[in-house]
């Protein structure tokens, strides 16, 4: 199994503004562990508008295999953490899946 990743797993939700620092706590603790225990990388990421606030998930993966076993055959089906719902201005229905093709962390 290679070691670098080949594919990257996207998942984006929003809150309302004013409850996004509640929310990332949330997803740090519920979201992101599985996540470090399985994929070969992950990152969370934050952008904050006037009105609600973007978190994105990106979770690096060896292959589709890999990936697969994770999601329990299901790669691009969301699932969702117990309070999803109640944070999240609409429970997003899609994950994106994206080959890797240029991968040049750390280099000038």
């Amino acid at each position: 199994m290679p070691t670098t990743p080949t594919i990257a797993r996207i998942w984006r939700g929003r809150t309302r503004r004013d409850i996004a620092d509640a929310y990332e706590p949330y997803l740090r603790a519920e979201g992101i562990p599985p996540l470090e225990k399985t994929a070969l990388g992950v990152q969370l990421l934050r952008e904050d508008r006037d009105a609600e606030t973007w978190f994105t998930t990106i979770s690096y993966w060896a292959d589709m295999q890999a990936m697969t076993a994770f999601t329990k055959g299901e790669p691009t089906k969301v699932h969702h953490l117990d309070r999803d719902a109640e944070f999240l201005i609409e429970l997003p229905e899609r994950i994106e899946i994206h080959r890797i093709l240029v991968d040049r962390r750390g280099l000038r």
